[in-house]
């Protein structure tokens, strides 16, 4: 290896082989630092089209109620504006690495191993997606372009192709920011020393052996080779998730491979294997169609709601309101045995009904309330459990994303979930409250009350009264429109949007910085949630093209247990699919799964002659508490990270642990209630619009 040479001159350097390397280094670094911020510019830019988006539905509904004027190009903007912001925020959430994916082993690899599993996922995973919806997506466009294709409204908003156009240009971004991570993870592993201070690899290996057993010994229990791959799509998913890929990578790459392995079974090519050949009819076009499908995702009117209830909840926490409410409820009850906690478990209640955002939710009460509640001696499991299972209430009770996304998959009314889910999450909030008060009484140091308390007065009273005013006004501003048949969920989830802005700048504390940060954050959450519905959305499509539906349902009904039985196995099998998998992919995986066998069991649930399918409101309610559970139950309940974030040293993530046992146990005693009385989910829905 050659030195440089002195004598010659400087404008002339001979480099070394590593001056060489490094400079190319440098120039790759460069290369993915450009990459980053192209992607990051226009994401920084679309976010925006969120408060767009609350222009217009807020204009929407002025007219309609102010000057009885309708425009159907408002509609149809307000969808376009969503479709536009989920899409280009893939590539910004990639940029900004945010994944959702199953961290049970992830956290504990070393930094080397988590960056070839992200190279590998790239390569593997979400290259050929990409391909797939650039080429199909730019056809799919093009096909638009060629006929100028028009709303389907005479007075809608014309040259819909344009809206097309954002699919294939939306993945060529997101192609830009898979580069970027590639070269970033690339230079770290060939520049930075390996740190021996976690796993290697050997658990993933581990975990692919398990994963390969468990395909081959339940391929013994089912027959044709459709249902073989069916049972070994489900387990490379599974298998694929724990060792640390994220959700929306592993649901899209896994659809792509079945595909696939499908289509050289369909022609013979797998002969080898012993196994039968099949008739699946999926190929490269066939899973193009799923183009179309992503297309209608982005634009449904409903799911509208889901980026405008998210810049509600934070907005909401911007504002305030909280801060208030813990000081004026503290004064209150603070006095109490247990005061603390019936404060905590009051205001996760109104931020529940009022939010829906269950990591702010979770992260503001513990911020709020648990330096206080270790200051005052509570036992630490009961303040964090407390905590946890508070901040969880919103995602049951209304306006929830989750139901938004339900009502979506289900094919039912976004209002009539609302209403059904209201009294079952009151219900638990209630048994929260009735659990520490009891324990309060067991237990008097658990949850002692302070020292020279005094006894609260009207003061005290009108204090809280008028700190509950606001977001009482704001949840009867969304729900009450709703139930009285005023607004749309999706009217009333860009009401909601404006009505807390309006409080964040009454409070005053809105300001241009604190206005980025909710649509930051707006647009970083919506795009990671959409990214796994793209995901499911491909890997859905090529699971029911191998049957898969057809047999899950066989399999559970073949138990026999009877109807409400069969009920029970569900939740069961949800509720233990909770321990390992996020609410999301239970939702948009399993649940549409389970609509023809509900709908085939008979069950006679009253629906008071005003609701069309009964059933399917009492059993996405039954599900949505039974995930409920899913945020308190570890290894990944996410309430329980939120909450260890930001606790005192003192409290061990272990005091977690034991805290939300008893607020789980009482979620599943809550849906027993709900269980054996349905009508606590159907009757609001039946007199609702009377």
């Amino acid at each position: 290896m050659s030195q440089t040479d002195p004598s010659k001159p400087i404008s002339d350097p001979v480099e070394t082989y590593e001056e060489i390397l490094e400079q190319r280094d440098s120039d790759k670094q460069s290369f993915a630092t450009t990459l980053d911020a192209i992607v990051r510019w226009v994401g920084y830019t679309v976010m925006w089209a969120n408060v767009a988006l609350v222009a217009a539905i807020i204009t929407q509904v002025s007219l309609r109620y102010l000057f009885d004027l309708n425009y159907p190009k408002l509609d149809e903007l307000q969808w376009h504006l969503y479709g536009l912001t989920t899409m280009v925020g893939l590539s910004f959430a990639m940029v900004q690495n945010t994944h959702v994916r199953v961290d049970v082993l992830y956290t504990g690899f070393r930094s080397d191993v988590k960056r070839v599993i992200e190279i590998v996922g790239i390569l593997l995973l979400l290259a050929p997606f990409i391909y797939l919806m650039v080429d199909q997506g730019f056809d799919y466009f093009y096909e638009s372009w060629r006929v100028n294709e028009r709303s389907d409204s005479p007075t809608g908003l014309p040259a819909r192709w344009v809206f097309k156009a954002v699919i294939p240009i939306s993945f060529a971004l997101l192609a830009l920011a898979a580069i970027a991570r590639l070269l970033h993870d690339t230079h770290a592993l060939l520049t930075r020393p390996r740190r021996e201070d976690g796993m290697g690899y050997l658990p993933i290996l581990i975990v692919l052996a398990v994963t390969a057993l468990a395909t081959v010994l339940f391929s013994y229990l089912v027959e044709s080779t459709e249902e073989k791959l069916v049972i070994a799509m489900f387990m490379t998913f599974i298998g694929l998730l724990f060792v640390g890929f994220p959700v929306a990578w592993v649901l899209a790459g896994t659809g792509v491979l079945y595909c696939g392995i499908a289509f050289l079974f369909d022609n013979g090519f797998m002969a080898w294997t012993g196994l039968e050949e099949t008739l699946t009819g999926l190929d490269y076009l066939s899973l193009g169609a799923t183009v179309n499908r992503v297309y209608a995702t982005m634009s449904n009117a409903v799911l509208v709601a889901l980026p405008m209830f998210i810049f509600m909840g934070l907005m909401l926490d911007e504002s305030g309101v909280a801060n208030r409410l813990m000081t004026s409820m503290q004064r209150l009850f603070g006095g109490l045995r247990g005061g603390l906690a019936i404060t905590v478990t009051g205001i996760g209640i109104i931020l529940a009904a009022s939010t829906g955002i269950i990591g702010a939710s979770v992260v503001l009460l513990g911020v709020l309330s648990l330096p206080a509640m270790v200051a005052q001696n509570y036992s630490k499991p009961l303040a964090t459990g407390t905590i946890a299972a508070a901040g969880t209430l919103g995602i049951l009770i209304p306006p929830s994303i989750m139901l938004v996304i339900m009502a979506d998959q289900m094919v039912l009314s976004v209002g009539d979930l609302f209403m059904a889910a209201l009294l079952p999450g009151l219900i638990i909030g209630a048994l929260y409250l009735v659990y520490i008060l009891a324990f309060g009484l067991l237990f008097p140091s658990a949850a002692p009350a302070p020292e020279n308390a005094k006894a609260p007065g009207f003061a005290e009273l009108l204090d809280v009264l008028i700190a509950v005013l606001p977001p009482i006004l704001l949840i009867l501003a969304v729900l009450g429109s709703i139930f009285a048949g005023l607004t749309t969920p999706t009217e009333a989830s860009g009401v909601g949007a404006f009505g807390a802005t309006l409080l964040a700048l009454a409070y005053g504390k809105l300001n241009l910085k604190k206005l980025t940060n909710v649509c930051i954050s707006t647009f970083n959450t919506t795009a990671y949630i959409f990214a796994i519905f793209i995901g499911a959305t491909v890997f859905s499509y090529v699971l029911r093209e191998l049957g898969g539906d057809e047999l899950i349902e066989q399999m559970i009904q073949s138990t026999g247990f009877g109807a409400e039985g069969t009920i029970i196995l569900i939740l069961f099998i949800v509720f233990l699919l909770g321990f390992v998998l996020d609410w999301i992919e239970i939702t948009l995986i399993v649940l549409p799964l389970m609509r023809p066998i509900v709908n085939a069991l008979g069950l006679d649930i009253p629906g008071f002659d005003a609701i069309d399918e009964p059933q399917l409101v009492w059993f996405v309610i039954l599900v949505a508490v039974t995930l409920q559970t899913s945020f308190l139950t570890p290894p990944v309940g996410f309430a329980l990270f939120y909450l260890k974030g930001v606790c005192p040293p003192e409290v061990k993530l272990t005091d977690i642990y034991k805290g939300v046992i008893p607020f789980v146990i009482l979620q599943l005693v809550g849906l027993g209630i709900v269980f054996a009385m349905p009508w606590l989910a159907t009757w609001l829905p039946s007199i609702a619009f009377k």
